[in-house]
């Protein structure tokens, strides 16, 4: 698994967001900016992502993703306070 396969797999489920993925083998970490994610609880977040990659880690494929995701004027916000 590489950071380029799991950025495909949630632009495929959440397209028109912005997608970051870094990562090795089995620990990634995913920052998805849209505007997909107004109005959603932090929680609702991640399961939106998540559900974009569930199929590669209940294989296994897929170990440990740490999921941030923003909406773009969150994401404006935390690039300004130098959170990611």
């Amino acid at each position: 698994m590489n950071p380029d396969e799991i950025k495909q797999r949630i632009a495929a489920g959440l397209p028109d967001c912005e997608i970051t993925v870094s990562g090795d083998g089995s620990h990634f970490e995913a920052i998805v900016v849209g505007d997909v994610f107004a109005g959603k609880s932090p929680v609702k977040k991640q399961q939106m992502v998540y559900a974009t990659v569930n199929e590669l880690i209940t294989s296994g494929a897929l170990h440990a993703l740490t999921i941030k995701a923003y909406t773009p004027q969150e994401w404006e916000k935390a690039r300004k306070l130098q959170v990611s």
